[in-house]
């Protein structure tokens, strides 16, 4: 039986009901299409589902094929347009529903800012993400590498050349605190990093951002407390020197000042980014840190947080530094994975946990670090006979999937080439650190990375043992001491080979012995009580102030610069030329090295084979490295810093969950059955809860099937008080067709055929009591 509200001598069709008593033909499927509930579809928001709920009052028909099977005879409905209220259309769904908005996109990016020039690692790239109507900030951190731009605090009368240098208490630069600022708010942040929540504190602390949660792990909140803190205590230098912050702008921001501060900037930021000095922010103080912690709930690796019941969060970790994690957001509609700089097997903090992010939609690929290092690993490819081109993205080798063995993958993934290439590195430094030593001269590193820091201590600690040579070690920084005590009470942080050195009870790091023999140093500060006592030349110092503008890196390069036996340690990434210039002229030994900051390039497809995403989010900058091409298993979108792209829908249905109640109280006996509940999201799945009180329970049947006697109508029409007939030409057709005039209360058509019935009526009052009458001789729900 098939219903339909057409006025007459019209063929346009305004409303359709049918209702079929056998199955469909394919072509009738692919005309009439199966029909979903009004909050199953994509392009609702939460709030017009529940609009629609509580308007309604009727849970979701348990029809989908992720709850109960569907039968062959299912009633299929096509939504009329806006405007048309005819009571036809309440056997599948209540009266004057309003028209559904256009399909949109659930999600969209903002790429804030882009890696920094001192790297990934050091200021990561930043995300503003929406998704289900709520806002995510992904990292806010501060590059410190635009410090270079200002003079360290003039030390007496000889303060070097600073030339066009800034000599004023210097702004920090952080365009993805600008840049969220603009935005009024976020409801959440997500932190991969220590790194990356240093800039935090500029946001927390204005009104917009009251609500704001900021997800960390724990152990990176520690860190980060401990670098931001130390940040303020150097800054304070300044502060000493040059006096407090006036309100205003600075006169450095004005005339020919400004001129000479673009053009220095340039060395040390994104070209795109000098343009705007909006990112120049005056340092927050410790306060603001108090209020930015607040403000944060620390999460450990694997652990979900269920965010406005909509949203789960996961942090996995990322095998790059302690505490760093990749983030993977789950909700009903996507699951996307947040891909910040990762290593796969660490030396010492915990292996990348890949394992954890397959079969999400969604890759967003943010290591930056890795992607711009490819030059090196496509030589190394094209060694072992990969595409000449050097697409490692998407060559053709990469994409077949036929004959590509996963073990293969997880094998190429495993191999611990990382560590080696990082042993490596490190053991050239500790070579070049003794030649040093045994010239007469001393080290200086200001290095900031705290796994690089452990682990040349542990090798140096393996040197001077087989050496016997007794040089003293300094950690001259405000978060040292605290710093190295708990890396020795973070087993559960730290990569197998150590958690394994914690139940043979060994020492988890080799600094832990040069602790006991007295050859270690920790000290806040170069005037602390006891360091005078303890200093002796030639010796080897860390400290965190890889700027080289505040700190003790200052006062030793000022000390050691001249003597061409020491050793400066540098970690690639800057201008080490501009970052020298208040020292020169610079007669020791420079050493720049680069460490590990994410993927190589050689194994991302494999990551991506194992992974098995739908969309991959790839920065514009990387687009010639990886074309895109016809039978690529997985699809690309790029995105730029600044321009905000909508991400399609990759679902295009979603499952609801029956409670327990709501499942009991269906009929067993029928496929299809009426349902009336609530529908809830709770730990990102949509479920249809039973009320508790069914008494108010609708007697109104919201659907019919079977074939229509018409004869039975007739009279169930006649019952009712309506005056019809059969017409004179439906005795002599040849068929099943038979129609039905009406003339009285309105006029109407009734065609019936043992296939379908339709109505022809223009009177809202005349069609509600001709489908009464047909609904009391059809079978219904």
């Amino acid at each position: 039986m098939r219903v339909q509200r057409r006025p007459i001598g019209t063929s346009e069709l305004n409303r359709s009901q049918r209702v079929r008593d056998g199955p469909r033909s394919e072509e009738e499927n692919l005309r009439f299409p199966r029909r979903r509930c009004a909050w199953s579809r994509r392009e609702q928001s939460a709030g017009r589902r529940k609009e629609v709920q509580e308007r309604w009052g009727l849970g979701v028909p348990p029809c989908s094929s992720h709850d109960r099977p569907a039968r062959e005879d299912n009633t299929n409905t096509r939504r009329p347009p806006s405007g048309s209220r005819s009571p036809v259309a309440r056997a599948c769904a209540p009266p004057a529903s309003p028209p559904l908005p256009a399909p949109q996109s659930a999600m969209k990016l903002t790429c804030l800012a882009a890696a920094g020039r001192g790297g990934g690692y050091h200021s990561p790239a930043s995300y503003l993400l929406e998704l289900e109507g709520l806002r995510f900030l992904l990292d806010c951190p501060v590059d410190l590498s635009v410090l270079a731009a200002f003079a360290p605090v003039p030390l007496g009368v000889h303060n070097g050349d600073v030339g066009d240098l800034i000599s004023a208490v210097p702004y920090y630069w952080s365009p993805a605190a600008a840049a969220a600022a603009k935005t009024g708010g976020v409801d959440a942040v997500l932190v991969s990093s220590a790194t990356g929540m240093l800039g935090l504190p500029f946001l927390t602390r204005l009104p917009c951002f009251a609500n704001t949660k900021v997800y960390v792990t724990e152990l990176a909140a520690r860190i980060g407390k401990l670098m931001m803190r130390e940040l303020v205590e150097m800054h304070s230098e300044f502060v000493r020197y040059y006096g407090p912050d006036i309100d205003g702008p600075p006169k450095w921001m004005e005339g020919e000042k400004l001129d000479k501060l673009m053009s220095v900037l340039q060395k040390v930021v994104n070209e795109d980014e000098v343009k705007d000095l909006a990112p120049f922010m005056p340092l927050y103080s410790a306060t603001s840190i108090d209020e930015c912690m607040q403000k944060t709930q620390p999460v450990k690796y694997s652990e979900e947080v269920c965010f406005n019941g909509m949203l789960m969060l996961k942090a996995s970790s990322s095998g790059l530094e302690l505490g760093n994690c990749v983030w993977s957001i789950k909700g009903p509609r996507a699951s996307i994975t947040c891909l910040s700089s990762t290593v796969f097997v660490s030396a010492h903090a915990l292996d990348f946990d890949y394992n954890s992010l397959k079969e999400n939609d969604i890759i967003l690929f943010s290591d930056f670090s890795s992607l711009n290092a490819m030059d090196e690993d496509n030589e190394n490819l094209n060694v072992n006979g990969t595409d000449e081109n050097g697409t490692l993205l998407c060559d053709d080798s990469v994409l077949r999937e036929n004959g590509v063995n996963e073990d293969k993958n997880f094998q190429c993934l495993s191999i611990n080439d990382d560590i080696a290439d990082e042993i490596e590195r490190i053991g050239f430094i500790c070579s070049c650190i003794m030649d040093a030593i045994k010239s007469g001269g001393s080290v200086l590193i200001p290095i900031g990375r705290l796994g690089v820091i452990l682990l040349i201590l542990e090798y140096i600690s393996e040197t001077l043992h087989f050496s016997n040579m007794k040089v003293p070690i300094f950690m001259i920084s405000g978060a040292a001491e605290k710093t190295i005590a708990f890396t020795n009470a973070v087993p559960e942080w730290l990569c197998k080979p150590r958690q394994e050195k914690l139940f043979s009870g060994e020492a988890l790091f080799g600094h832990v012995e040069l602790l006991k023999e007295g050859r270690l140093f920790l000290f806040p500060h170069l005037y602390s009580k006891g360091l005078l006592s303890a200093w002796k030349e030639p010796c080897i110092v860390f400290c965190p102030h890889w700027s080289l503008r505040h700190g003790t890196a200052v006062h030793l390069l000022r000390r050691w610069h001249a003597d061409k036996r020491n050793l400066l340690v540098l970690e690639q990434g800057f201008d080490a030329e501009l970052a020298l210039k208040p020292f020169m002229p610079v007669a020791m030994q420079v050493l720049e090295c680069s460490f590990l900051s994410g993927i190589k390039a050689r194994k991302v497809n494999p990551l991506l084979r194992i992974l098995k995403p739908k969309l991959i989010l790839f920065p514009e900058c990387m687009k010639s490295t990886c074309p895109l091409k016809e039978d690529s298993p997985w699809s690309f979108l790029h995105y730029s810093k600044g321009k905000t792209i909508g991400i399609p829908n990759i679902r295009e249905e979603f499952k609801l969950r029956l409670s327990t109640d709501a499942a009991f109280g269906l009929d067993e006996n029928i496929t299809i059955a009426r349902l009336r509940g609530k529908l809830h999201l709770s730990n990102g799945q949509y479920v249809l809860v039973a009320p508790k009180d069914q008494s108010d329970r609708p007697k109104q049947q919201l659907m019919h099937w079977g074939a229509v006697d018409s004869d039975r109508a007739l009279s169930a029409l006649q019952d009712r008080g309506i005056v019809c007939s059969f017409s004179a030409d439906c005795y002599s057709s040849v068929g099943c067709e038979r129609s039905i005039l009406v003339t009285s209360p309105g006029e109407a058509l009734v065609k019936v055929t043992s296939e379908r019935t339709v109505i022809y009526c223009d009177d809202e009052k005349t069609t509600k009591r001709i489908y009464d009458a047909f609904s009391s001789i059809c079978n219904g729900i």
